[in-house]
């Protein structure tokens, strides 16, 4: 295929480019960009070179949101001298002019404002009445206008202290007014300098400072010509991560005639990028790379501040003796008693164990600055290029962390603002057309797709691939589809139709099998197998055969047993099925998953109805359905003596209950009355009932234990 030529849009945003000089020595240079690498991790690496002599200082100037970055990743790698130091302002350069003045920079938003945050400094009024004195106040009154409408205004009046007294006069008629002290007058105008050259703070100048090599100062005092050498800034920087676009032609052959098209396409690979870095790259060295590195902000150039616990001051208190009352001599046989502060100084332990701790082990010694840029970014040889901004001479090549570059061989314009697509791949690679059937994109038709192999040496980042069928007079737009990461050496189906020509229906039948039934320590195991099983029935196109892909989803923990000899390709959320579809056709496929599990069931948990359910399950075997109806008929038992307990102690709650009610009606009857002997006689017979159903119910727990046991006996010997 003919090599894609780079093309390029020209629209310039309004961003000032960033200015770049040198300085230093007989021999200076300029640091002008020569390379920059773009990442799809959202970062550009740009590199800017100066041939210098002696000891130099190369300025650069970077955005104020691109300082952090800078702060983070900038590395100057010099052929033969050293790396001095890096300076640059301060985040904020305003605070830091006004810390040291007696005012404040909202203090300049007026006369007014200034006049009062500098009460006490003595002023100088100009004009016809001219007066000398320290400023008091200023206070701002409201004066009514001449005439009937009513208007005011704000004027203000300074209160100054002179050799004659308070003198006042209006601000705003004064004609003019300075400050008598010089250092005052100074003050102001480094104050004002310094707002106004806060205005340029959404930039800020690097000053990298370059050492010459071992000896050559000597030289230079001698007279006698430096050498020259080369040094190189890079840093790091937020950029709009580059985008991957693909086309693929598809020329006539075999799929014209209803046949699978198992032949070639032409693709070509272009890389979209914009220039957002505030400047023009101007025949720069161009380099994108595709991956998914880590990158990472940190806020370097705000100042932090430790939190340290505030002690308070000690400060001695005032003594106030007691007043004496007197003392009692004690008898000198009576031991003597000791204060308490006395006692515990006694016990207190010898002055080794208030020793300070011990000190804490030293930091290691910082390593020299020269070998940590050695280990951060090496370089092979003085002339080579420095191993972070290395890159392929190739069109593709792999870098460190799984990624791949895609460099441009040609020296690359791109004005600030402006975008760029860069050619990345251009390329034949082997095409199949398949039918891909996935039912959560559509439920009745399969996707037009196409497999596409990456059969070359680099890996093709993900995009958007634009489909074209090329005839032998022109060529028509098919579709669209998006593309994953392309590895080299695999494959990727890309849909970009509805294939309305092919019908897919489905029919889902779920079933459950048991293979195996055991029976021990009470325990019934059932070793089970639940399965999935989906019909597709695929009516085919009218005038083509089809190839088409079935996704049939996959479940965790079930494995595909339909179609069993089959192999397919498997994603993370489906297998894939081949499935070969004539013209005219319908054909059918049956894809069956199986989940093995087990199913532990405690027979004494079971009701008599539970275990004849499950003795009437035609899947067990003969044997176990056996025991189950012989242990259903034990738990009948058991259930009909509990059932006869229950009833027996229904009765005797009743009998209770009407003794007690008889014995309130016998306080209210009369002793000896016909109604008090009816009752006592009913008394009686309740007592005999009571004892008669004592004996039962003692009868009946026995015969349900001895059921129970029973039970449990033949439940514990079943071994099948």
């Amino acid at each position: 295929m003919t090599r894609a030529i780079l093309l390029a849009s020209t629209a310039l945003l309004m961003a000032a480019p960033a200015a770049f000089a040198a300085t230093g020595g007989p021999a200076g240079g300029q640091l002008a960009l020569t390379r920059v690498l773009l990442s799809t991790g959202g970062v550009g690496y740009f590199e800017y070179e100066a041939t210098v002599s002696g000891d130099a200082d190369l300025s650069l100037e970077v955005r104020r949101d691109q300082v952090d970055d800078v702060l983070k990743s900038i590395v100057v790698y010099d052929d033969k001298g050293g790396v001095g130091t890096i300076a640059l302002p301060g985040a904020e350069p305003l605070d830091t002019a006004f810390r040291e003045l007696p005012f404040s920079a909202d203090d300049l938003t007026s006369p007014a404002t200034l006049l009062n945050a500098m009460r006490g400094a003595e002023v100088t009024t100009g004009g016809s009445r001219q007066l000398t004195g320290r400023l008091m106040s200023v206070t701002e009154e409201t004066v009514r206008l001449p005439g009937n409408d009513g208007a005011t205004t704000t004027r203000h009046r300074v209160t100054l202290m002179t050799g004659e007294g308070l003198r006042q006069l209006v601000l705003e008629e004064a004609d003019a007014l300075r400050f008598t002290d010089p250092a005052v007058q100074s003050q102001i105008d480094r104050a004002l300098s310094a707002v106004a050259e806060n205005a340029r703070r959404e930039r800020r100048r690097l000053t990298v400072h370059s050492r010459a090599p071992q000896g050559q100062e000597g030289g230079q005092g001698a007279g006698q010509a430096a050498g020259e050498r080369r040094v190189r800034v890079g840093f790091v920087a937020e950029m709009p991560l580059w985008k991957a676009t693909y086309r693929l032609s598809l020329g006539t052959g075999p799929g014209q005639n209803g046949q699978a098209d198992k032949g070639s396409g032409a693709l070509q690979g272009w890389a979209v990028l914009e220039n957002l870095s505030g400047e023009d790259w101007r025949g720069v060295d161009l380099t994108v790379v595709s991956g998914n590195p880590v990158t990472l902000r940190q806020a370097l150039y705000t100042p932090y501040f430790v939190e340290r616990p505030e002690v308070p001051v000690e400060v001695l208190g005032r003594v106030l003796p007691s007043a004496d009352e007197g003392a009692v001599t004690l008898n000198d046989a009576r031991p003597a008693m000791r204060s308490q502060s006395e006692a515990s100084r006694a016990g207190a332990p010898p002055a080794a164990a208030m020793a300070a701790p011990p000190p804490m082990p030293g930091a290691p010694a910082p390593a020299p600055m020269g070998d940590a840029l050695a280990k951060v970014a090496p370089y092979g040889s003085a002339a080579g290029t420095p191993a972070m901004a290395a890159v392929r001479g190739a069109e593709a090549g792999a870098a460190e962390g799984a990624q791949v570059l895609f460099h441009y061989p040609q020296p690359v314009s791109v004005p600030n603002g402006g975008t760029l697509m860069m050619p990345i791949a251009a390329s034949t690679l082997p095409v199949e057309r398949v039918a891909l059937y996935q039912p959560a994109a559509d439920a009745r038709h399969p996707l037009a797709s196409l497999r596409l192999r990456n059969d070359g040496d680099t890996a093709l980042p993900p995009g958007l691939l634009t489909f074209y069928d090329r005839g032998a007079a022109n060529s028509a737009y098919v579709g669209d589809a998006r593309m994953a990461t392309l590895p080299a050496g695999e494959s990727r189906l890309l849909s970009f139709a509805v294939d309305q020509a092919v019908t897919v229906d489905r029919e889902e039948k779920p079933s459950r099998r048991l293979s195996r039934a055991t029976i021990a320590d009470g325990v019934l195991t059932l070793s089970v197998t639940d399965r999935q099983s989906m019909t597709y029935t695929v009516a085919g196109a009218p005038d083509a055969d089809r190839d088409v892909v079935i996704e049939h989803p996959r479940r965790p923990g079930w494995e595909l047993a339909e179609p069993a000899h089959a192999k397919p390709e498997a994603t993370a959320t489906a297998y894939r099925l081949p499935l070969a579809v004539p013209a005219g056709k319908t054909v059918t496929l049956t894809a069956t998953l199986e989940r093995p599990r087990q199913e532990r069931i405690v027979l004494t948990d079971l009701t008599a109805d539970q275990i004849a359910a499950r003795a009437s399950a035609p899947e067990l075997p003969t044997e176990v359905r056996q025991a189950l109806t012989t242990l259903a008929g034990l738990r009948a038992a058991v259930a009909e003596k509990e059932r006869r307990i229950a009833e027996l102690e229904r009765e005797r709650a009743e009998r209770i209950a009407d003794q007690d009610r008889l014995r309130e009606n016998l306080k209210a009857l009369p002793p000896g009355s016909d109604l008090h002997k009816r009752t006592l006689a009913k008394m009686a017979e309740a007592e005999n009932r009571l004892d008669a159903l004592a004996r039962d119910l003692t009868t009946a727990r026995n015969e349900a234990e001895a059921a129970r046991q029973t039970l449990r006996e033949r439940v514990k010997a079943l071994a099948i």
